[in-house]
């Protein structure tokens, strides 16, 4: 009960009002927030799970029903299938990056009380084929400008960080992608934006080592591992790689779907042993639920959170 309606009952002699059961619907209305489980408050689902509904990504060999998405549409749609408000965005799928979109779209998000807790960043996508890894410098720092592009519009979206792919790495001389990562980290530190990087295409999935090394060069806590737990060649290699990826990322981590049993369980890697590594390091970030597997992927998304929340 808020203090001035609590006056106002004593001065009319009438505090006993206050615990009828009309007075009580009253406060329940006045309180009523949104708000999330603990567990939900913890994952974040993202567009690429549904990527083959989004035109700009969208296979020509995908047949299955459904319509299109517009990304403005995806906050209030997931928020309603799947009770998580917190989403983890691609560039490939913003149809514009014009400040009178992205005004929009954060008018959206703050309706459907949400936050976007990423931006995964595909330059190619957006026509920039230089890679923070070209052994041209000009090349280099014309990905850097485009990813800095992103560190602004994460800026604008009151998003944290941003993740950017290094390109073709040469694991004998990081020298040229680590001074690509210090650049760009230091210019997305100065907007509040941490900048992330995947084990993914390549890069940190065979040799997690490497991954590690980057971030070590290029400066921890300015930039940051994203582990996905699907992308390793074996379970040798993911057990050892997500014990050494965990000690470097503190904010997010990709819990990814690929087939699933009779019983609801992923059946292409050890699920329960990724999250018991990532728990027993201490993680406490954002769970990004990526579906990546075969048939419909709005049920891949809800078997990949149900397998997610049952280790949580």
């Amino acid at each position: 009960m808020l203090r001035r309606d609590f006056l106002a009952c004593l001065a009319a002699g009438s505090a006993s009002a206050a615990l009828n059961g009309d007075a009580l619907a009253y406060v329940k209305r006045k309180r009523k927030v949104p708000s999330l489980p603990h567990k939900l408050d913890r994952v974040a689902i993202s567009t690429w799970s549904l990527r083959n509904y989004f035109r700009s990504t969208r296979k020509s060999s995908f047949s299955l029903p459904g319509p299109l998405l517009a990304l403005l549409d995806f906050p209030e749609m997931i928020v309603h299938r799947y009770s998580v408000h917190h989403f983890e965005f691609c560039s490939a799928h913003f149809p514009s990056v014009e400040p009178a979109f992205l005004k929009e779209l954060k008018y959206t998000l703050s309706h459907s009380h949400s936050t976007i807790v990423n931006l995964l960043v595909d330059l190619e996508r957006w026509g920039i084929h230089a890679t923070l890894s070209d052994s041209q410098r000009e090349a280099r720092l014309e990905a850097i400008d485009a990813a800095k592009t992103w560190v602004d519009i994460a800026h604008a979206l009151g998003v944290k960080s941003v993740t950017v792919g290094p390109g073709q790495v040469d694991p004998e001389n990081l020298t040229p992608t680590v001074e690509s990562y210090h650049a760009l980290s230091v210019y997305a530190l100065a907007k509040g934006v941490q900048v992330l990087v995947e084990n993914h295409g390549g890069f940190g999935t065979e040799n997690p080592e490497e991954l590690v090394r980057l971030v070590k060069l290029a400066g921890p806590g300015r930039v940051a591992a994203l582990p996905d737990f699907a992308n390793f060649p074996n379970e040798l290699t993911r057990q050892n790689g997500l014990k050494l990826l965990f000690g470097y990322a503190p904010t997010l981590c990709h819990a990814t779907g690929l087939e699933f049993g009779a019983n609801g369980a992923e059946t292409a890697y050890e699920f329960p042993q990724a999250m018991a590594i990532a728990e027993t390091a201490g993680f406490r970030g954002t769970y990004s639920v990526v579906f990546d597997g075969p048939g419909d992927p709005y049920a891949g998304i809800q078997k990949t959170l149900d397998e997610l929340l049952r280790y949580l």
